[in-house]
């Protein structure tokens, strides 16, 4: 009876599907293949609850997704199955990828309290770097840096700043289940379809006097809630400084923007003094630099007013040359 039962309403659905079939749009496409789909006994709802909601949880394609549903009735087994097959394919797109000219990209900046975040990740074209899923991966790269030295920076009498490589970084383990960074890269080879490298990262640590200075040029628009706590864009600047009186830090907020902005702008080598003579176009230190914001002073006489020391500065510029050894 229940039997019976079930294929009347498997057959008045597929009845209702026709006229979209016939239409030949993709709306009526997708429920045709739910029908055929339904076959394998789950309730109708249940089965098209799941189906969405793994797809909507994974981002895999329909296809998949229903494939993964016809092997596994549970849905946390169905999406670890998916997750495997899709770093397999992404590991073997990664070998075939690899060489390729990774030009494009972007900087992200993660923020934190007193500790700071700067990664670099690499692709070949521009339009891959807007992708929200690019951007993830930039984000996890991120994270996980922090993660890696958190408790380092407890207790700190000086500000700390350490440096990651590519090699470090792919071994970074991410997430709740530990997963490796190395393996979200190849995943997202594997679903954006291009030559990728997480390329280099920096972190940085003050103690409660200390502020530090962050600036991203050519910043992305916001939207997405899950990258909130990022930055984007093809340049960015670290920037460490010290207060002469302690302070809140937010009254220096806009001091700490606009050296960064000045940092990314002007490319100098090294911090200099506050009694360097006032340099030109060509200066190198930073404090002896024209203002990028005002030409006619110095840097170094926009800060000294502020009674705050500029200690170090870090600039990264996406797609610049540059190799780091494990001791840099």
């Amino acid at each position: 009876m229940a039997s019976a039962l079930k294929m009347q309403r498997m057959v008045g659905l597929g009845r209702a599907l026709l006229p979209l079939q016939k239409r030949g749009s993709l709306a009526g496409q997708f429920d045709l293949h739910l029908v055929r789909f339904l076959h394998a006994g789950l309730p109708v709802l249940a089965a098209k609850e799941a189906l969405v909601k793994l797809r909507k949880k994974t981002g895999y394609s329909f296809v998949n997704c229903k494939k993964a549903l016809e092997k596994f009735d549970d849905v946390s087994e169905a999406e670890a199955w998916l997750h495997e097959q899709a770093q397999k394919e992404g590991w073997s797109k990664a070998s075939k990828l690899q060489g390729r000219k990774t030009q494009e990209g972007l900087i992200g900046l993660l923020q934190e309290g007193s500790s700071a975040v700067m990664v670099e990740v690499n692709c070949e074209t521009d339009f891959v770097a807007r992708n929200v899923k690019f951007q993830h991966l930039i984000q996890q790269a991120a994270i996980g840096t922090m993660l890696h030295y958190q408790g380092t920076g407890d207790r700190l009498n000086t500000y700390a700043k350490c440096f990651l490589n590519s090699n470090e970084l792919s071994q970074l383990r991410i997430g709740p289940d530990g997963s490796l960074l190395v393996d979200q890269l190849a995943l997202a080879i594997g679903k954006l379809g291009e030559n990728m490298v997480i390329k280099r990262a920096v972190w940085i640590s003050v103690p409660e006097k200390f502020f530090i200075g962050s600036y991203v040029h050519g910043a992305l628009p916001e939207g997405n809630p899950f990258l909130s706590n990022m930055m984007f864009g093809k340049y960015g600047a670290l920037v460490i400084c010290c207060p002469s009186e302690p302070c809140e830090k937010s009254d220096f907020a806009e001091l700490g923007w606009r050296l960064g902005q000045h940092v990314v702008g002007m490319a100098p080598l090294s911090v200099g003094s506050l009694e360097d003579e006032p340099g030109g176009d060509s200066e190198t230190k930073m404090l002896a630099q024209p203002f990028l914001l005002d030409p006619a002073i110095s840097l170094g006489q926009y800060v000294r007013p502020t009674g705050v020391s500029v200690l170090d500065f870090v600039r990264f510029e996406c797609g610049e040359d540059i190799e780091l050894s494990p001791s840099d």
